[in-house]
């Protein structure tokens, strides 16, 4: 199932119904025409922004910078000219095992045959058009529950 949202969204919501995993073992031929570029970013949640942002800043040498206007507070933080960690922010702090890893993300090239691959392996799936940089986010869950991104660039149309 996708979920095309064209403004900006909030932080996902989770069900406990996680996509199927994918085996090695698998029949179905790997789609080769999707490439993974490199890892883009990790979101991590917090309710400390100000001390989290200060920690990246300081301690790690990153810089703040532009962020598209999401419905939600947080902060980027520039590692040269990317925006290597995404600070979300909540109100109350993730308790004990909940993950404070929001999600990592890819880039990649190939949107529709991806989507094609998704649907061959019966995985969900929500795609979002990031606010004023037009990049296309498809969301999928890792058989853990875990929050994967792959980013296409906003020339890849869905078909």
């Amino acid at each position: 199932m996708s979920d095309l949202n064209a403004t900006a969204f909030g932080p996902p919501v989770y069900n406990d119904k996680h996509s199927p995993a994918v085996r090695a073992t698998d029949t179905k031929a790997l789609n080769t025409t999707m490439s993974l570029e490199w890892l883009d970013h990790v979101a991590i949640r917090t309710a400390n922004l100000t001390a989290m942002t200060q920690f990246y800043q300081q301690v790690l040498g990153l810089r703040p910078g532009s962020r598209p206007p999401f419905r939600f507070n947080g902060s980027w933080l520039y590692c040269g000219e990317r925006a290597a960690v995404h600070l979300v922010e909540t109100s109350v702090p993730p308790a004990g095992r909940e993950p404070r890893i929001e999600h990592f993300a890819f880039r990649a090239e190939g949107l529709p045959q991806f989507l094609d691959q998704l649907k061959a392996y019966g995985v969900e799936y929500r795609v979002a058009i990031v606010p004023d940089l037009g990049l296309r986010q498809v969301h999928i869950s890792d058989p853990d529950g875990n929050h994967v991104e792959v980013a296409f660039a906003p020339q890849e149309q869905m078909e």
